[in-house]
C-alpha cells in the first residue's frame, strides 16, 4: 500500500457559531479528500470554538453542540472512507468532558476525553470539565493512530499511554494561544515525547482571535527523529498535508520557514484586531491620533487588519500640542490613506475648567487638569463611536498600563486595547518592522522623546524611569514573577524597582476598568493577572 495522506485543518472557528464551525470543518474535510487525504484532523473544540468559558455551564449549549455534531456526521458520511476528528464538549456519566470524536461513515468509531486539564495562565478548564483516563487508538488504512488533546502533549503520560495501546502515530489537536516564542517551546516539548516513544506526531492548532487570546496556527508534523517534516504558516487559515507510510513514518512535505519575533507579534496584533472587529460585527474603528508612536503603531495595525476604508482617525489638539505632532499625525494618516479629522479640545476643556473654578479655588494645578484634557478626548471619541457604530481602539501600551500612566475615562476609554500587552521598547521595534515592509510611520515619530503633551514641555521620562529600565522591571516582576530582591540582584536600581512595583500595585483599580486587548506575552494584564484591588500586602 502506498503512503496515505493526513490533512491538518488549520481553521478559524467563531466561538458559539456551531453551524458555521461545522461548515468550516465540512469544507476543510472535502478539500482534503479531493487532494487524496482520508484522515482529517481539526483543532481542539473545533465545533464550538475555544475557550467557551461559562457557555459550558449552559445545558442548551451542550445539547446544541451534540445536535450539530450529529448533523455534521451525516454530511461527512457521503464519503464512507473519510475519517475526520472533531473537537467538542461531551456530557458523559462522569461529567462534562473536553472531547474529540473520530467520525467515519456516519458513526463515532473512537473518541478521547482530555486527561490533563490546564488550570494556569489563561486556562481554567478544571472549572468546567472532568478529566478522562483512557487511551484512544484507532486504525485508518492500516496505520494505528493515537489521539491526545492540547495540554496532554505537555505531559509525558498520555503519549506513553497511547504508545502502549498500540499507536504508531500520535495526533494532537490543539487550541493553543500564542505568546512570544511559543512555537519554539511547543516543538521542544514534543520532541521530548518522541525521544521516549519514537512515535512521529501531527500537531494541529487553531488560528484566530478570541477576545484577548490569539491562536497562531503554526500546525506542524515531526517524524520519529523529531525533525520538522511539515509546517503551516502562523496566523493564517490553511490546509496542510503530510504523508505517512505503512510503517507509520512521516514523509517530508512543505515547511513554512519561521518568522522573527517582531513579525510574529505584529501579525498576532493584526489578527487579534481583525477578528475582534469582524466577529463582533463592528463596521469599522476610530483612533485618536496624537502624532506619537503608540497611536501610529495602532493605526498601522488597524489598517493592515481592516483596510483603510474601515479606519477613521481624529487629531484632538490642546494648547500643549506641538506643531510637529500635527504634522506627523497628518503625514501618517495620509501615508495610510485613512479618514483624518481635527477637533480642537480647547473649548470643552476651558468650559470644564470654568465650571470647576469655584470648587478648585485655592488649589494648585496638578494632574487633575491634565486628566480633564484626556477625558475630553475620550468623550469625543466615544460620541463618534456612538454615532457611527465604529469601535474605539485605545492606544495605551503595557508599560503605561503597568504603572498607571494613563487616564481612566480618558485615553483608556474605548472598546479594544490593541497594544496593552506590548511594552514601549517593543512598540518601537514593531514600528521598525512595519516600516521595513513599507515606510508608513514617519521617522520623526520614532526619534522624538515620547510625551503625553498635557502640560508645557512634558516628557514621559520626567516621572518614569527610562523605558529600557521600566520594561525590564515589569517583565521580571509581572511576567516572570521574580521577587524584588531578584530584580535588584539582576542589576536594576533599588529605587526604580521600588517605584515601579509600588505603582503596579496602586494602579490595579485602573486596569480592572480597561478594555480587553491582544495578549502576546506569557502574562498579560487580563485573564492571567488576578491580583486583588483591595490589599495591604506589599513585598
Amino acid at each position: 500500500m502506498s503512503a496515505q495522506k493526513i490533512a491538518l485543518a488549520q481553521v478559524n472557528p467563531l466561538l458559539g457559531d456551531l453551524a458555521g464551525n461545522a461548515q468550516l470543518i465540512h469544507k476543510a474535510a472535502l478539500d482534503a479528500y479531493s487532494q487524496g487525504a482520508k484522515l482529517v484532523v481539526t483543532p481542539e473544540l473545533s465545533l464550538t470554538g475555544y475557550p467557551p468559558e461559562d457557555l459550558l455551564l449552559r445545558p442548551a449549549f451542550i445539547e446544541a453542540a451534540q445536535q450539530q455534531l450529529e448533523l455534521l456526521m451525516k454530511e461527512l458520511a457521503q464519503h464512507s472512507d473519510l475519517t475526520v476528528i472533531v473537537g467538542h464538549p461531551k456530557q458523559s456519566f462522569a461529567g462534562l468532558q473536553n472531547y474529540a470524536s473520530v467520525l467515519r461513515n456516519g458513526k463515532v468509531i473512537a473518541g478521547y476525553a482530555k486527561q490533563e486539564l490546564p488550570n494556569h495562565e489563561v486556562f481554567d478548564e478544571v472549572r468546567y470539565f472532568v478529566p478522562g483516563n483512557q487511551a484512544c487508538v484507532f486504525e485508518c488504512e492500516g496505520v494505528h493512530y493515537g489521539l491526545i488533546l492540547c495540554e496532554d502533549a505537555w505531559h509525558a503520560g498520555p503519549a506513553k499511554q497511547a504508545h502502549a495501546a498500540g499507536a504508531q502515530v500520535l495526533l494532537v489537536p490543539n487550541a493553543s494561544p500564542y505568546h512570544l516564542k511559543k512555537e519554539t517551546l511547543r516543538i521542544e516539548v514534543l520532541r521530548g515525547h518522541i525521544a521516549q516513544t519514537n512515535m512521529p506526531l501531527v500537531y494541529v492548532n487553531a488560528v484566530g482571535g478570541q477576545d484577548e487570546l490569539v491562536f497562531d496556527g503554526g500546525s506542524f508534523a515531526l517524524n520519529s527523529r523529531g525533525e520538522v517534516v511539515m509546517a503551516l504558516p502562523q496566523f493564517e487559515t490553511g490546509l496542510g498535508l503530510v504523508a505517512v507510510t505503512t510503517t507509520g513514518e512521516l514523509e517530508k512535505g512543505l515547511i513554512t520557514p519561521p518568522q522573527s519575533v517582531e513579525a510574529q507579534a505584529y501579525q498576532a496584533l493584526v489578527l487579534g484586531v481583525r477578528d475582534y472587529v469582524t466577529k463582533n460585527r463592528f463596521p469599522g474603528v476610530i483612533i485618536g491620533l496624537s502624532g506619537g508612536v503608540d497611536s501610529a503603531l495602532v493605526l498601522a495595525i488597524a489598517v493592515d487588519a481592516l483596510g483603510a476604508d474601515r479606519v477613521r482617525t481624529v487629531m484632538m489638539a490642546s494648547r500643549y500640542t506641538a506643531d510637529i505632532s500635527w504634522i506627523d499625525a497628518r503625514e501618517i494618516a495620509e501615508n495610510l490613506g485613512v479618514q483624518y479629522d481635527e477637533i480642537p479640545i480647547s473649548g470643552p476643556v476651558d468650559a470644564l475648567e470654568q465650571s470647576l473654578a469655584e470648587q478648585f479655588k485655592g488649589l494648585k494645578v496638578d494632574a487633575t487638569e491634565e486628566n480633564i484634557q484626556a477625558r475630553v478626548r475620550g468623550t469625543l471619541l466615544m460620541a463618534l463611536s456612538n454615532k457611527t457604530g465604529r469601535l474605539v481602539l485605545t492606544t495605551g501600551n503595557k508599560s503605561e498600563m503597568a504603572v498607571g500612566y494613563c487616564t481612566l475615562y480618558g485615553d483608556m476609554a474605548g472598546g479594544f486595547a490593541v497594544i496593552k500587552d506590548i511594552a514601549k521598547t517593543l512598540v518601537y521595534r514593531l514600528c521598525a518592522y512595519r516600516n521595513s515592509i513599507g515606510a508608513v510611520i514617519p521617522d520623526r515619530i520614532l526619534t522624538r522623546a515620547p510625551s503625553a503633551e498635557l502640560r508645557p514641555d512634558q516628557k514621559d521620562q520626567d516621572s518614569l524611569p527610562s523605558y529600557e529600565v521600566l520594561d525590564g522591571i515589569v517583565e521580571r516582576y509581572m511576567e516572570q514573577n521574580q521577587s524584588i530582591a531578584e530584580i535588584i540582584a539582576a542589576g536594576f536600581d533599588p529605587e526604580s524597582v521600588e517605584k515601579v512595583t509600588r505603582l503596579i500595585k496602586l494602579n490595579e483599580y485602573k486596569r480592572r476598568q480597561a478594555p480587553p486587548g491582544v495578549r502576546v506575552t506569557t502574562r498579560a494584564f487580563g485573564r492571567d493577572w488576578r491580583y486583588p484591588i483591595t490589599s495591604q500586602f506589599r513585598a
